[in-house]
């Protein structure tokens, strides 16, 4: 054990240093990195079309390669996914992680390199429990199992190689080392079932005798898990169940919405939430910090960063800035090129920098997630915001909502539909304090509820427990990275669950 010790604070030590490195000299690691990828994919059909080879620098990068959505490269992932090689990356790439987003109906399929893999997602894990263990000295994280919530995959064969695809934690789980197999649980034949339902039932009846002392997933889904788990324990506290438990790794969504509920089912005073910000495309943040839920910018994972201000978006010279040029306060959608073949790609995320020595970040929304139906501009951090704030002021906690535009003759306002884990004491209390703390946060939504003139005050319907899981088993939608869209400019999620509940 004394050797054990011995060896994980040395690592501890060392990554922790690598870090401090990439704080004290980000840009140019950034640029060290910059040159390093577009070196390496010269070759490729893509580094061909765009000429890497003459490619000095960032601003002729920027010049020559266009942005890209997951449209503009779908062509050349469709090629690699039928075993064509060298397209967009050198390396011969057989992941592709699954991913539906929270807007589009139909899977993007993100390719999933060897050096992603190691570089990035495996470094982001391993950086995640290094910062971690770095904070907390005391830990008792390896004295038990980490139950990790993970998706389903299935694998094609082309040409005698096999292609898998999937949700990323199911290609991860796939690949992790055996010493990391030992430490997880449930089975990994358990783990990466596709059929939700059923994989819910056993992971609780697998995990409930176990000493679990940590907890990684996306919080919607895994406080269905954990309910089921104290119900089949008999327990309204899941520190009964598990005492040993300490923190719980997080991310895929804001975590502030449902940190109540969590705190409402697990009493240990030494629980920790460890917020991190990873997706199928990268890793890209984690907090280093047990004071703020603020996210480090993980400069060193083979991603090279690019921030559109969400206000250029829709300007065809809208200009991209480099890590350089950010300043806090400002929403940016965000743009990679990564070690795995995404070049210039937005991947749909808005962020705003709380801090830029070093760079820290927090998640404030969706580019397509937004109400805009008389120029209010509402984004989901100003709807997440006033929720937690009408919550705490009224004793309500919410379990999932979604929102859109609702008009009725001349009327315009914006109708909400929400499922609550415990209701207001006050639900005129609550329907005032929401719209006064959207007031707050958006001066556009203030100036268009002036006295009721543009916009109505919103429309709340409370839904009956279980809405939004059903609306998301219709749509088969369970488990895995999705999650339920908050804020939409039309009518489409909101007209959807209402049928279902009878009440279109």
């Amino acid at each position: 054990m004394i050797i054990l010790d011995s060896v994980l604070n040395w690592w501890i030590k060392k990554r922790i240093h690598q870090i401090e490195l990439f704080i004290k000299y980000p840009h140019d690691v950034q640029e060290d990195l910059f040159k390093k990828l577009i070196s390496t994919a010269k070759d490729t059909e893509w580094g061909k079309k765009y000429d890497y080879k003459s490619i000095n620098s960032a601003d002729e990068y920027r010049e020559r390669v266009p942005l890209s959505s997951y449209e503009d490269l779908k062509p050349h992932i469709d090629k690699m996914r039928k075993g064509e090689q060298n397209i967009l990356w050198p390396e011969e790439i057989t992941w592709f992680a699954k991913s539906s987003g929270t807007t589009g109906s139909k899977s993007k399929f993100i390719p999933v390199s060897p050096s992603a893999l190691e570089e990035c997602h495996y470094k982001g894990g391993k950086d995640l429990l290094a910062i971690y263990l770095n904070l907390h000295p005391d830990s008792g994280f390896f004295e038990g199992k980490s139950l990790v919530m993970g998706g389903s995959w299935n694998i094609t064969e082309i040409n005698n190689i096999s292609y898998m695809e999937g949700d990323l934690s199911a290609i991860l789980m796939h690949n992790l080392p055996l010493w990391a197999q030992y430490k997880r649980t449930p089975s990994l034949s358990i783990a990466l079932m596709d059929e939700w339902e059923n994989k819910l039932e056993l992971m609780a009846e697998s995990t409930l005798d176990h000493d679990v002392t940590s907890i990684s997933g996306v919080p919607s889904w895994m406080l269905v898990l954990l309910r089921k788990i104290m119900k089949k324990a008999g327990k309204t506290d899941l520190s009964e169940v598990w005492p040993n438990l300490e923190v719980f790794f997080h991310g895929g969504v804001n975590f502030e919405p449902y940190r109540a509920q969590f705190q409402h089912m697990i009493s240990s005073p030494k629980m920790v939430y460890s917020d991190n910000y990873n997706a199928s495309e990268g890793f890209f943040g984690i907090q280093d910090q047990s004071d703020s839920n603020e996210l480090l910018l993980m400069l060193d994972y083979g991603i090279w960063y690019e921030f559109l201000p969400v206000s250029d978006m829709m300007n065809e010279n809208g200009k991209t800035l480099l890590l350089h040029e950010v300043k806090t306060g400002v929403n940016y959608a965000i743009v990679i090129t990564t070690n795995a073949g995404l070049w210039r790609y937005i991947i749909g995320d808005t962020v705003m920098f709380t801090n830029t020595n070093p760079y820290r970040i927090r998640i404030t929304g969706r580019i397509k997630n937004f109400i805009n139906a008389v120029g209010e501009e509402l984004i989901i951090d100003n709807a997440e915001k006033a929720m937690i704030t009408a919550c705490t002021k009224t004793g309500a906690l919410v379990g999932e909502y979604t929102a859109g535009p609702l008009f009725r003759g001349h009327d315009v306002s914006h109708q909400w539909l929400i499922e609550f884990e415990v209701p207001p004491k006050d639900m005129e209390f609550f329907h005032e304090t929401f719209d006064n703390a959207l007031k707050s946060l958006n001066s556009d939504y203030e100036a268009k509820r002036y006295h009721n003139l543009v916009l109505k005050p919103p429309v709340i319907k409370v839904m009956p427990q279980g809405t939004f899981y059903n609306w998301m088993k219709s749509r088969n939608k369970l488990g895995g990275q999705n999650k339920v869209p908050r804020l939409a400019n039309d009518r489409k999620y909101l007209d959807e669950i209402l049928k279902l509940q009878g009440t279109f």
